[in-house]
C-alpha cells in the first residue's frame, strides 16, 4: 500500500481520487510521518437489485416505434464543424 503525506493529498486530491476510483489504488496518510488514515474504494453498491430491475422492466410501456428513426436522423445530421475553433 503506498504512503503519502497530507501535504500532498491536499495538492492533488483528485488526483489521487482518480487513482482510487479507476485503478483500485489504496494510500495510507501520513501526517508528521505517523499514520493517520486510509484511502481506498469503497465496495460497489448497486442502484437497484435485480428484481426491482426487472420489475421495472415490465412495467416499461412498449417501445416507440420511431424513436429509433428519430436517433439515425440526430446521428446524421450531427457532423463535426470543418473549423472547430469557429463557435
Amino acid at each position: 500500500m503506498l504512503r503519502v503525506s497530507a501535504t500532498e493529498l491536499a495538492r492533488r486530491l483528485g488526483d489521487f481520487l482518480g487513482r482510487v476510483r479507476f485503478r483500485g489504488e489504496s494510500f495510507i496518510i501520513e501526517r508528521n510521518g505517523s499514520p493517520v488514515a486510509l484511502l481506498k474504494a469503497l465496495p460497489p453498491s448497486p442502484d437497484a437489485t435485480v428484481k426491482e430491475a426487472l420489475a421495472a422492466w415490465c412495467a416499461a410501456s412498449e417501445a416507440d416505434a420511431g424513436f429509433a428513426d428519430v436517433l439515425e436522423r440526430i446521428g446524421a445530421a450531427d457532423r463535426p464543424p470543418e473549423n472547430p475553433w469557429d463557435s
